[in-house]
């Protein structure tokens, strides 16, 4: 059994599951083999047994083997394991905003931490919540298998430059940003 990041890649990869594209983590069902002592902070780092993970190939291997469960835990999933992980926050971070097109017709892209891009669609939805413990708001975008990708702030700003306003059908106005046909609420209007 594995037991520490190294061992988990090494079986991903003879997997098969370690090539171009996402393993195909909805057909990997395997036992809770435990917890591992993985933790990602709000900053995204992923941290094991109290110190990062120094190798940035592991950590995009493990952000596509990584899955949110109906139980609200995170988990690594290979085909014959499955460890549970701490997030503190949200698993991958969204530090860039690139916009293709304008107004109706724009597509807002988000690319993480973890090198892949993302566009703002009915696949990967943009929404903003708050933090319970303060006002302060939570940007995410989601991205597969239950897991969000939290806007940096730097990306946030970004994503508030082309902020719209929009009437609801009782008349009142709420702010959003359009991405891929969709308009995403991000606030109240005036």
């Amino acid at each position: 059994m594995a037991h520490n990041p190294e061992s988990i890649a090494k079986q991903v990869e003879q997997s098969g599951g370690a090539g171009k594209g996402q393993p195909p983590l909805d057909k990997w069902h395997p036992e809770l083999s435990g917890d591992i002592d993985i933790r990602i902070t709000r900053d995204g780092q992923w941290v094991y047994n109290g110190e990062p993970l120094a190798r940035e190939a592991i950590v995009r291997l493990f952000s596509t083997i990584l899955r949110r469960e109906d139980d609200g835990d995170y988990y690594l999933v290979t085909p014959v394991e499955k460890w549970r992980i701490s997030v503190e926050d949200a698993p991958l971070l969204a530090h860039s905003l690139e916009v293709k097109g304008r107004g109706t017709d724009q597509t807002l892209y988000l690319t993480t931490n973890v090198g892949e891009t993302l566009a703002v669609s009915a696949e990967h939805p943009l929404a903003v919540g708050r933090y319970p413990d303060s006002d302060e708001p939570r940007p995410v975008v989601m991205v597969r298998h239950g897991l969000e990708a939290r806007l940096v702030t730097a990306a946030y700003y970004d994503l508030a430059d082309h902020v719209v306003e929009s009437k609801t059908e009782g008349d009142s106005s709420v702010l959003g940003v359009w991405s891929g046909g969709n308009f995403y609420e991000i606030g109240q209007g005036s």
